[in-house]
């Protein structure tokens, strides 16, 4: 392994059972070394952890990936970060797969850029962060961005360097256009009548059947996307709300653009003056894609009615 401060490997496995030795080989090691130990990953391939852990499993924060991690653009500040800043001054040992087969291709894209944004996240921080990819499983083009987005990949018998890292290709191949949707209903907003971009998306949210607490969630993402779109989108913004696959999707697209693209997923200290929009949105929504470029931004958010409050 690395003996830099981040290592960021990702584990090229077929079957369960190099699955399990290669995932639990590296929990053990962390234990022995006295690292903070988590296992962030779907909730079959958890079980199966946990099972080969027996004991030690008592030793490990273990996450079901697919609540913790729902929303890619949660997975750094909710995940890794949270766990890691609870260590200050520690390497910890990180297992996190949040690319696995059953990740809808609107997911993916998302999914994508994180591991690249990993890279950003930790550079020089003490941490290990092995990724889980299922050979089997998981399509020629996904892995062939894990060799992108991981500096060393790893499979049952060897361990070697990425010939083709390059995160930042990753990050920009995926800052498309978003497909256009075929019916929305629609506001352009400003500081005059943002409350009713608000009540629009609610009132479209609870005819889906969206609970209450949902939909003060929903209230708060588009406030705090639109409170975006005033401070650094021109002053004005354009919503547009409509259900795709049974999901609400609420878009607010405007003037501005984010050059900087960890923008949402840092942790931010409550004590720190300053905006939390992103982070705030990444955190409430189940998904989350962004667009954006000089002299216009999109952020489409994604939820889900049958999913609890974060």
């Amino acid at each position: 392994m690395s003996a830099k401060p981040f290592a960021h490997p990702a584990l090229l496995y077929r079957g369960a059972p190099e699955y399990v030795a290669a995932t639990t080989a590296f929990v053990r090691e962390g234990l022995a070394a006295g690292d903070p130990v988590a296992v962030a990953v779907p909730a079959a391939n958890l079980a199966l952890i946990e099972t080969a852990l027996g004991a030690e499993a008592g030793k490990v924060l273990l996450l079901d990936m697919t609540e913790a991690g729902r929303n890619p653009g949660r997975i750094i500040p909710g995940v890794l970060r949270e766990f890691a800043d609870r260590h200050p001054g520690r390497h910890v040992r990180i297992i996190g797969e949040p690319i696995w087969p059953g990740r809808s291709v609107t997911e993916y894209p998302a999914c994508a850029q994180h591991e690249a944004l990993i890279n950003l996240a930790f550079s020089g921080r003490r941490a290990t962060i092995l990724c889980p990819y299922d050979l089997d499983g998981l399509t020629p083009e996904v892995l062939e961005e894990a060799a992108r987005t991981h500096p060393v990949l790893r499979d049952a018998s060897r361990e070697w360097d990425s010939a083709d890292y390059a995160p930042e290709l990753v990050i920009e191949g995926h800052n498309r256009p978003l497909d256009e949707p075929e019916t929305f209903v629609s506001l352009r907003f400003d500081n005059g009548n943002l409350s009713a971009a608000r009540v629009l998306a609610a009132r479209e949210a609870a005819a889906m059947g969206f609970g209450a607490d949902r939909l003060d969630d929903i209230r708060l993402t588009v406030a705090e996307l639109g409170a975006n779109s005033l401070d650094h989108g021109g002053g004005a913004g354009t919503l547009r709300v409509w259900a795709e696959e049974g999901r609400l999707v609420c878009e607010v697209s405007d003037a501005g653009h984010i050059t900087d693209p960890l923008a949402g997923r840092e942790p931010v200290d409550p004590r720190t003056a300053g905006s939390r929009g992103l982070l705030i949105v990444n955190l409430l929504s189940d998904l989350v894609r962004v667009y954006t470029r000089a002299g216009a931004t999109t952020v489409r958010v994604y939820f889900d009615p049958d999913r609890p409050c974060p």
